[in-house]
């Protein structure tokens, strides 16, 4: 049988399984399992037998309680591939994180939108990174008024670079505003940047040592 209360064909519907399991120490139903009909009845007339809140039984019977989280590794590695940008225009975009930043323009295709505009599908990537921005131009006023504010001023972005001074020089130079004087912390040294848009960002630098 599986992990599933009991099912029978008396009057009581698998009580007694269910009863046993919810006096002793229930395992959990297998990945993605439901109680639905004679289960669900029957586990809720054992719930009241022994006390259980019935409001709250019947509410997770009926959602997800009893559906457990997959085993560690059973749904494979992840990540995250694309984070949005959304931007005035492309080419200053690019041109902001390509050259003040060093990013690598890993895309830049035609595409179109849902109904048919012509728009650009525009990818760049720091060195050594798997995650990469998608830059998309705003569409609409909607979108134009979250330029700049995707994070409601809030730090939204953390970029950890090996050489922070270099970088932040880079900054500088291409006239980025910088918002905060760098500062070290625990955590590194950092310092706070807007980007082309106006989103503010975290510059990290190297983690410090364990011994230093």
């Amino acid at each position: 049988m599986s992990e599933r209360f009991a099912s029978s064909s008396d009057g009581d519907c698998g009580a007694q399984s269910s009863a046993e399991r919810l006096a002793g120490a229930a395992r959990p139903a297998p990945w993605g399992a439901r109680l639905v009909g004679c289960d669900r009845r029957a586990t809720l007339k054992i719930a009241r037998r022994y006390g259980a809140p019935v409001a709250d039984r019947r509410r997770d019977l009926r959602h997800d309680a009893l559906r457990t989280r997959p085993p560690p590794g059973m749904l494979g590695d992840m990540m995250i591939e694309l984070a949005t940008v959304v931007v005035d225009e492309y080419d200053p975009a690019i041109a902001f994180f390509v050259d003040a930043l060093g990013f690598t323009l890993v895309e830049d295709v035609p595409a179109t939108t849902n109904d048919g505009r012509d728009k650009r599908w525009v990818v760049v990537r720091p060195p050594g990174a798997q995650t990469g921005l998608l830059l998309a131009r705003a569409d609409g006023e909607e979108q134009r008024q979250v330029v700049g504010r995707q994070h409601a001023g809030r730090v939204g972005f953390f970029l950890r670079v090996e050489a922070f001074e270099a970088t932040l020089a880079r900054l500088r130079q291409a006239g980025a505003e910088i918002v905060t004087v760098p500062r070290d912390e625990p955590y590194g040294r950092v310092v706070v940047f807007r980007d082309v848009a106006g989103n503010r960002w975290d510059l990290l630098g190297p983690r410090p040592s364990a011994s230093g």
